[in-house]
């Protein structure tokens, strides 16, 4: 068994395409689908299964993570056979965690409480945003009032429950987000994901403000100072950030993201899932068909894929960087030297601790909090763009 993935642990990503209406702001893998046969969906779900376990076998899985798309659309009984198959294919973690993303408006409490009966320890919820006229101009389909049903519901069904929001919406204050955050915190459970609005090209925001139509939008130095008032308010209510957007309790962080921070290995099944498998020693990289019909048809057919190559170790060195530096606790520089097949240039580690961006020992190599805000300028210091 490879070095590289027992560093960071093994995890499997289960993509389900589908949601009841494509957010404006969304650029992830998600389709609108008037009827949605789950029968052959979770057919096709545990052919892809049996075949990934007979290429990465006796691996302890450590987390599943069902993303999309909107998870909590699909069946209880499609959920609970996946988990059926995966404890068969694979030795568990005694600590297996398996998340479930969930859109309020789509929970309903007899489905929460099957998901569990069916092996789901942990969710996620898509918030977004603590008032009814944000979660409009977001073109969520829920109201907070159900938003907080929705997380009673989560907690009584749950130990442990996420939820996310976004900030830097269009005119918001540093104020209002402060009190927002601030509320958010005595509903939170033990984890947070806090992300930065981002404009992202071919969505309906990206094509809106290409046009001129996105108004409102804060400055840099505003979104920064929300950036660091969040870093204040969770350190002060004892959710640390453990990641650039992702705070938790201590022993609450998300082990599967983890495992993509860490550079582990973790199988992508799904429409447009990405994963990252090491065979006799050789990391390879995976995609699957993004369009839902094609990717059926493919599994059919054989399987899913419609990439499956081998990651150089220069590359790896890159990634791992890329994905390390995102986490609080930094890289392991011995880890990035045997990929690279050289050390990080000293130089330039110097010169980004003089300037307070990053910290060093002879175990770990850290972004600072200030390193974090400005990471991919970190990057392209340290290896180039």
């Amino acid at each position: 068994m490879a070095e590289d993935w027992q560093n960071g642990g093994f995890g499997l990503y289960i993509h389900w395409p589908f949601c009841e209406a494509k957010c404006p702001y969304c650029d992830f893998n998600s389709h609108v689908s008037r009827q949605i046969n789950q029968a052959h969906w979770q057919a096709a779900y545990l052919k892809e299964l049996d075949r990934y376990a007979e290429l990465v076998p006796d691996r302890v899985l450590n987390s599943v993570f069902f993303g999309g798309g909107t998870p909590s659309l699909m069946a209880p009984e499609t959920v609970a056979a996946i988990l059926e198959r995966v404890r068969k294919l694979w030795p568990a973690a005694n600590d297996l965690e398996v998340t479930l993303e969930a859109n309020p408006g789509s929970v309903e409490a007899g489905r929460f409480q099957a998901y569990a009966q069916g092996g789901v320890s942990r969710v996620s919820m898509g918030v977004q945003a603590l008032n009814d006229t944000d979660l409009r101009r977001l073109g969520r389909i829920h109201t907070i009032e159900e938003a907080r049903q929705a997380f009673d519901i989560a907690r009584k069904n749950f130990d442990r429950v996420s939820f996310d929001l976004i900030y830097a919406r269009q005119d918001q204050t540093l104020a209002a987000w402060r009190n927002e955050l601030s509320e958010a915190l005595t509903m939170a459970v033990d984890h947070l994901s806090l992300y930065q609005l981002t404009i992202e090209p071919g969505t309906a925001f990206g094509d809106r403000y290409d046009r001129g139509k996105l108004r409102g939008l804060p400055e840099e130095d505003l979104a920064a100072d929300m950036y660091e008032a969040t870093q204040e308010i969770c350190d002060t209510a004892g959710l640390g950030a453990y990641e650039v957007s992702n705070h938790a309790k201590l022993g609450a962080e998300s082990r599967h993201n983890l495992i993509y921070w860490r550079y582990g290995d973790y199988v992508g099944i799904g429409p447009g899932a990405h994963g990252r498998v090491t065979l006799n020693g050789q990391r390879y990289a995976t995609e699957a068909w993004s369009n839902p019909d094609r990717w059926l048809r493919a599994v059919a057919e054989g399987d899913g894929e419609k990439r499956n190559e081998a990651i150089l170790p220069t590359d790896q060195a890159g990634e791992y960087l890329m994905m390390g530096l995102r986490v609080r606790e930094g890289i392991d520089p011995d880890r990035y030297a045997k990929l690279a097949g050289k050390p990080l240039p000293q130089d330039r580690l110097y010169y980004l601790q003089d300037l307070g961006l990053i910290e060093t020992n002879a175990n770990a190599i850290r972004a600072t909090q200030k390193g974090r805000i400005v990471l991919n300028s970190v990057l392209v210091e340290l290896i180039g763009d």
